[in-house]
């Protein structure tokens, strides 16, 4: 639901009346992975999609019986090819979709629309609903903050919402998505039940350090892949607004010094495309030691072998040097810098989600990889 955020916000802003369906879970290879959503307002405006295509017809009609009757439903949707005009997902997969209707009076619209309004702000949020259990329980929502605070609740047991504050407040750590299970009472006691946590956090950050004509082209792919993107060379000449007109930020500061003081995360990317070693070696000695998602450089074979000597020189570990990726970028044959800027993309999407980075023609991989997904568990369980 949170993925489009912004959209529905201007539609709670304007009083409308609506039904989300969200993918609560995923089996099999499936398009979209939880957390994605359609929305269906009542003059039959939709927005969003939860499988590219294959069940958004049936999907649509069950946000518009949600609006009439004002009732939560959880469905599932398969792969069957019994008959040619089955709704289902011609992938092979299945995905569990939760739709609940969002009505003026409904006592969980406050909590979403306020949940939606921090993500449509860029604010980190996360809200979470019961998509298994007790009927009566569907459609409540409860939204919990970064600072521990929280708004709404399930009205069952006092113990739950405190339990599931906890966990939804681990989730938006980590910034995912996923399911939990727990019993009604807060622990394994009483009927269990499933829990949907969204999380919405602010974009991930892409720094791209050196103002050379590649990291122009890498930069629009950036913000194409949803990143805040900024720019840091030393050199005002070259870092400026004309040169770099999709960035989010233009540092001029030496590059090390810059990402001394700059805030980065775990899924924060460095690219560094500057390949020379007076910039390279103290950037890149730091950013080995930080806790980033991925660290690449530019640059010849030769040139790789230079700068792991001097790294070394520095202090640098074999250890830390195993996370670099140099020459950045898969193998694609690229030689234009967007061709490059896509070699760089690709690398790090495959990184972030575990692909191996082969053609899948005549693989037998999974298409679909999400090593950022979380699986449902129980509280209390031992693992």
């Amino acid at each position: 639901m949170l993925d489009i955020a912004e959209e529905l916000h201007r539609w709670v802003e304007q009083g409308r009346d609506f039904a989300v369906a969200t993918v609560v879970a995923v089996s099999g290879s499936a398009p979209r992975r939880p957390g994605a959503a359609l929305a269906v307002d009542s003059d039959g405006t939709a927005i969003g999609s939860v499988s590219g295509g294959c069940v958004e017809g049936a999907v649509y009609e069950l946000c518009r019986q949600a609006l009439e009757d004002g009732e939560s439903v959880l469905d599932r949707f398969g792969y069957s090819d019994e008959d040619a005009f089955a709704v289902g997902l011609t992938c092979g997969g299945i995905i569990d979709i939760l739709v609940t209707p969002v009505r003026a009076g409904d006592p969980a619209r406050p909590v979403l629309g306020s949940a939606l309004a921090a993500a449509a702000r860029g604010e980190a949020a996360a809200v979470a609903r019961i998509v298994g259990g007790p009927a009566e329980l569907r459609g409540r929502a409860l939204l919990v903050r970064p600072d521990g605070s929280y708004e709404g609740g399930f009205g069952a047991h006092p113990e739950l919402d405190r339990t599931v504050v906890g966990e939804a407040g681990a989730f938006l750590d980590a910034g995912r998505t996923g399911t939990l299970e727990i019993g009604e009472q807060g622990s394994r006691c009483g009927a269990p039940l499933t829990v949907l946590v969204e999380s919405s956090v602010p974009p991930p950050r892409m720094i791209v350090f050196g103002a050379i004509d590649f990291a122009s082209a890498l930069v629009r792919m950036g913000k194409f892949l949803g990143y805040r993107v900024t720019v840091c060379d030393a050199r005002p000449v070259f870092a400026t607004a004309t040169r770099f007109p999709d960035a989010d930020e233009i540092v001029v500061e030496w590059p090390h010094r810059y990402l001394e003081r700059t805030e980065v995360d775990a899924r924060t990317v460095l690219c560094v495309l500057t390949h020379d070693a007076k910039f390279d070696v103290p950037l890149l000695r730091l950013a080995l030691r930080l806790p980033v998602a991925y660290v690449g450089a530019m640059g010849s074979r030769r040139t790789h072998l230079d700068r792991n000597d001097r790294l070394r020189e520095v202090g640098v570990t074999e250890l830390e040097l195993a996370r670099l990726r140099s020459p950045i970028g898969l193998d694609l044959g690229a030689r234009t810098p967007e061709e490059t800027a896509l070699s760089i993309a690709s690398e790090i999407v495959a990184n972030r989600r575990g692909g191996s980075g082969v053609s899948l023609t005549g693989a037998h991989t999974p298409i679909h990889h999400d090593a950022t997904s979380v699986p449902a568990r129980r509280i209390g369980s031992v693992a």
